[in-house]
């Protein structure tokens, strides 16, 4: 019975018109080589203060739960450590980006 049902849909299917694919157009967002390092730096900057955000948390809520182990402050100061480096390379990404154009071609 579910053997009859695939088989009537199945030759309903393949009887019908073929299928007719349009042609898709791509359009680039970026027509310049300046405009794709300008959206490169946006990317950078905002994936490394997102992990930064992250270290902060995770950091201050270490600290918050360490109570009297100062094996768990030290986790917590590096994990500070570890956010202000995130920030920092996200603060040098523009400069990291001006040197990207002008070894591509002095844009």
């Amino acid at each position: 019975m579910a053997l009859a049902g695939v088989l009537a849909t199945t030759t309903l299917l393949l009887s019908g018109p073929a299928a007719h694919a349009d042609t898709v157009t791509y359009v680039a967002l970026a027509q310049t080589v300046d405009q794709v390092l300008t959206n490169i730096r946006n990317w950078i900057m905002g994936i490394l203060a997102g992990v930064a955000l992250v270290f902060i948390t995770i950091g201050g809520l270490r600290y918050l739960m360490a109570g009297d182990n100062p094996g768990e402050v030290e986790k917590a100061k590096g994990a500070f450590k570890a956010a202000g480096i995130g920030f920092g390379l996200a603060a040098l990404a523009p400069l990291v980006v001006e040197i990207l154009k002008t070894i591509v071609g002095g844009l």
